[in-house]
């Protein structure tokens, strides 16, 4: 059955905006690794508004680094399912409007074949980790204290805790702590 994976960056203080905080090379090449282990990767409206016209002019433009153009390239290419109440239309090919609830959609496409399926906006990694339904947690860890900004669950706390084991962790060459974990079923 294929994972359901959220990888996403935070504060020191545990804050996951992105104020304050630094993305290097190095940085983009490892969510372009966790990416690449994906088809399809699922947003809020917010996030998908912050991501989606960025990266596909820079996929298109070739306007970054090398590394950065990559993943820009990868993104570009995923099957992105948007859950919204409020867009209606998408001009990006490779964007679905979500036609299901969120954990309905989720349980439908664990049972496809493909490859892994990442989360891509805290709202949704809130509401899928409500019902147990993340497999995997990717962090990175930010060397900043922010003080501000969006933090996962705050909005809708959870009911319960969700146990996890480290599976690696990896300190990236900028002070970035790279914590990868399995939930425990």
């Amino acid at each position: 059955m294929r994972k359901v994976v959220f990888g996403i960056n935070t504060s020191a203080d545990g804050f996951y905006g992105h104020t304050g905080m630094v993305v290097d090379d190095v940085l983009h090449q490892y969510f372009t690794d966790l990416l690449k282990t994906a088809d399809q990767i699922l947003y809020g409206r917010i996030t998908y508004e912050l991501m989606v016209p960025f990266w596909l002019e820079v996929a298109k433009n070739k306007s970054m680094s090398k590394v950065s153009n990559e993943f820009a390239d990868v993104f570009t290419g995923l099957e992105k399912i948007l859950f919204s109440h409020t867009i209606t239309k998408v001009d990006d090919p490779n964007t679905t409007l979500a036609s299901l609830p969120l954990v309905e959609t989720v349980y439908h496409l664990k049972k496809q074949v493909g490859k892994d399926i990442c989360i891509g906006s805290l709202s949704v990694a809130t509401q899928l980790s409500q019902v147990g339904l993340i497999d995997e947690y990717h962090f990175v860890v930010h060397p900043v204290i922010v003080g501000s900004g969006p933090k996962l669950f705050a909005n809708q706390p959870l009911k319960h805790s969700v146990s996890l084991d480290l599976i690696d962790s990896r300190k990236l060459p900028s002070g970035h702590m790279a914590l990868h974990y399995r939930t425990r079923r």
